[in-house]
């Protein structure tokens, strides 16, 4: 017969087996001996902070870090999402504007309720997705899977609710009349600007003031959705990632991004309202 026998077959060491070597001797010596750490490190490539991150997370294969405290932190953030859902943007107020702060209100209010909403559908995205990966990097006989599957599903029948409009009024009342009134407004005040010196100079100068008042709106509704959001969610997020381990930062929200783009647009009108009045001045 020409069937081989085990002792025929020669020994052929696996990559695999490589490689749980060297993890388990880094995280052997990871906390009690750093130099022959780095030699490990260096042995399978890493050349940087970030490529020992990259090692780090690879080698530690537990699925959750704190296991004991993984299904209370799934919890909380999962109540946090709920919490912020509800809260995020209600009841903001503006104060010192007068006759027209109820309308300012209303306009931080919906900045507020957009920064809100995409971050809390980024948040359940991302447990989502993490849940998914580390269920599916579990060992069939591992007890933590079961833990896993649970928080997957529930998220999968969540994320949903938690994934509506990001705009605080009806798409189709923002996209039919409101916008067809301010198009048509705007179209008066270009033909009007057009006409004579000094309604560019108005134009200028109103096109300023609506810059700026645009921006401090961004500003505010950014503030009140950081403060939201800081207070509800970035807690019991940081507890969820910490009793999963090594999976990185929680999702940030985009309050610090619009915050960024108001200041640019606050610095816009110190620009365009003395060219306007330059321009006038001399076409005149």
């Amino acid at each position: 017969m020409s069937a081989r026998t085990d002792k025929e077959i020669p020994d052929a060491s696996l990559l695999l087996d490589d490689l749980d070597e060297k993890f388990a001797a880094f995280q052997a010596f990871r906390k009690s001996d750093s130099e022959a750490a780095g030699k490990i490190l260096d042995t399978l490539g890493a050349q940087d902070d970030v490529d020992r991150d990259i090692l780090l997370e690879l080698s530690s294969r537990r699925p959750l870090g704190h296991p004991e405290r993984f299904e209370e932190a799934h919890a909380l953030a999962v109540r946090a999402l709920e919490v912020l859902d509800r809260n995020g943007a209600r009841g903001v107020r503006v104060r010192g504007l007068g006759p027209v702060a109820p309308i300012a209100a209303f306009f931080v209010q919906q900045v507020a309720h957009f920064i809100v909403r995409s971050y809390q559908s980024s948040v359940a995205d991302s447990m989502l997705r993490l849940y998914e990966r580390r269920e599916a990097n579990c060992a069939l006989t591992d007890p933590n899977r079961r833990m896993l599957t649970r928080a997957r599903i529930h998220m999968e029948r969540v994320t949903p609710g938690f994934k509506r409009s990001v705009l605080g009024v009806p798409a189709f009342l923002l996209g039919g009349a409101v916008l067809s009134t301010l198009v048509r407004a705007l179209q008066v005040a270009l033909a009007s600007a057009l006409s004579s010196v000094w309604t560019k100079i108005v134009a200028t100068i109103v096109l300023g003031l609506f810059i700026a008042g645009l921006a401090w709106i961004i500003l505010r509704g950014a503030a009140v959705a950081r403060r939201r959001i800081q207070l509800t969610m970035d807690a019991p997020l940081t507890a969820l990632w910490q009793t999963i381990g090594r999976c990185g930062e929680p999702p940030k929200d985009p309050s610090r991004v619009f915050a960024l783009i108001a200041l640019i647009l606050a610095f816009i009108p110190w620009v365009l309202i003395p060219l306007g009045l330059l321009a006038g001045w001399l076409t005149g």
